[in-house]
């Protein structure tokens, strides 16, 4: 049964007997996904159906894969991909889009603590819930905070700190993270600096 002090954002503390026994359990999971062997495809996919809240055809993500419930909490959509070392912190729950790709060293975080020095000494933890949306890209060493919801074909520029939502089609960037501009015509043009895309690709 699920602790619902996870999910309602309250303040609690996480060294709760009955939830280590159950991230425990789904650690050991975890640790079974990471020891794989690459040519090993079909049992990464049983273990990930077994490990995730949700998950979609086609997803492939790249051990080390780095969970504090390993995936419990995760909901993925289909055809996911993610590069080595993406860390879920998914103390609650992650929602990701159909189509969104993960660089490598990527954190989506949904736990915190709280800035007052005396709440935090007792070990005091929140969560809050992320949503990621479809068609996602984001870049190297990306970090989304708890609480954040990104919308449809969002780009997130490598490093960045996602702080606040971002809307649909935007690329955003830097620490904090702000929006840089809209997906725009030029984007239809070039795919990167002066490459510029061969219109059948996009009949």
């Amino acid at each position: 049964m699920e602790n619902k002090k996870l999910h309602n954002g309250d303040l609690y503390l996480p060294n709760d007997a009955t939830i280590e026994k159950q991230q425990f359990q789904y650690l050991d999971q975890l640790y079974d996904y990471n020891q794989t062997r690459p040519t090993e495809m079909t049992k990464r996919q049983v273990l990930l159906a077994k490990m995730f809240a949700e998950i979609g055809a086609d997803c492939y993500i790249e051990p080390p894969f780095h969970s504090n419930f390993g995936g419990h909490h995760v909901h993925f959509g289909s055809h996911i991909y993610a590069n080595f070392n993406l860390t879920l912190v998914d103390d609650t729950h992650i929602y990701v889009g159909s189509r969104t790709m993960f660089g490598p060293n990527v954190t989506v975080a949904t736990a915190g603590h709280p800035i007052l020095p005396e709440l935090r000494a007792q070990g005091y933890q929140y969560n809050a819930p992320i949503h990621i949306g479809k068609n996602c890209w984001f870049g190297a060493g990306a970090i989304v905070l708890p609480g954040i919801t990104i919308g449809n074909n969002v780009v997130v520029g490598a490093g960045s700190i996602v702080t606040k939502n971002l809307p649909d089609n935007v690329v955003a960037v830097g620490n904090p993270c702000h929006i840089l501009r809209q997906v725009n015509a030029h984007d239809r043009e070039f795919y990167f600096k002066d490459r510029r895309i061969k219109p059948e690709l996009l009949s």
